[in-house]
C-alpha cells in the first residue's frame, strides 16, 4: 500500500498487473451481491482482459458494461471502441450501454482506466478542462491536436463523472507512462490523471507493468 500525501484518496499498487491479475480483480467485484456497473476503457490494452473475463463463469446478469469514452466514428468503423466492447461480451447476458451525450450516469462499482504517455485519461486531455462544473456528466471532448493513430472527436465521462465510483482502477504500461504516473501522485504536475487523483475520494488500485 502506498500513498501520498497530496491526495485525498488512498492509492495501492497491485502486487502482479498482467491481464488474469486484472481479470482476477474484476471478477472479484463482479462476484459481490448485488448488481453491478463497470466503466471499462476503450483502445487495445483492455482487449485480451475482456477476452479472459468473458470466458469465466460469472453471474454477467447482475453487470452493466460501458465505455469510459469513444471515439466518435460510424457505426462498424474499426476504430469503435464500442464495436470492441459489444462484441467482448456478446455471448455474456451482460448488458452494454451506450454512451450518450449528456445522459445520466449510475453509480459504478468500478471506473476502469487508461493513460496516455501525456497523462490523458478516458478522452480528457492536456489541453482541457476537465473539472468544469455544472456541464453534462458525458461530455463531447476534441483532442488538439488530434492524434495521428486516432484522430477523431470522442465522447467522455468527465472528471466529475469519473471520481464517481466506489473504486477506481488504472492499468498503465511502459516505464515512460510510470514516470508521469509517479508526478501525477506527488504533485508536480497538473495532467488530468493528477486532477483524478487530487478529486477522487474512492480507492484507487494501480497496475503497472513495464510492458
Amino acid at each position: 500500500m502506498s500513498e501520498a500525501e497530496n491526495i485525498a484518496a488512498p492509492v495501492c499498487w497491485a502486487a502482479n498487473a498482467d491481464a488474469g491479475s486484472v481479470a482476477d480483480h474484476i471478477s472479484e467485484i463482479i462476484q459481490r451481491p448485488g448488481s453491478h456497473w463497470l466503466a471499462v476503457p476503450g483502445g487495445k490494452t483492455p482487449l485480451p482482459i475482456f477476452d479472459i473475463l468473458s470466458r469465466r463463469t460469472l453471474p454477467w446478469g447482475t453487470v452493466s458494461l460501458m465505455l469510459t469514452d469513444d471515439r466518435i466514428v460510424p457505426p462498424k468503423d474499426p476504430a469503435s471502441n464500442q464495436d470492441k466492447l459489444d462484441a467482448a461480451f456478446d455471448a455474456t447476458p451482460a448488458h452494454v450501454a451506450k454512451l450518450v451525450e449528456g445522459m445520466p450516469l449510475p453509480l459504478f462499482d468500478l471506473v476502469w482506466l487508461g493513460m496516455g504517455a501525456d497523462g490523458h485519461i478516458a478522452s480528457l486531455f492536456p489541453n482541457m478542462d476537465p473539472t468544469t462544473q455544472g456541464e453534462a456528466a458525458v461530455i463531447h471532448t476534441v483532442p488538439e491536436p488530434l492524434p495521428q493513430e486516432a484522430p477523431f472527436e470522442r465522447l467522455s465521462l468527465n472528471l466529475a463523472a469519473l471520481i464517481q465510483a466506489k473504486e477506481i482502477m488504472l492499468v498503465v504500461r511502459g516505464c515512460d507512462k510510470k514516470r508521469v504516473l509517479d508526478a501525477a501522485i506527488a504533485g508536480e504536475n497538473d495532467l488530468p490523471v493528477a486532477r483524478l487523483f487530487a478529486a477522487a475520494r474512492c480507492p484507487i488500485t494501480i497496475f503497472w507493468s513495464r510492458t
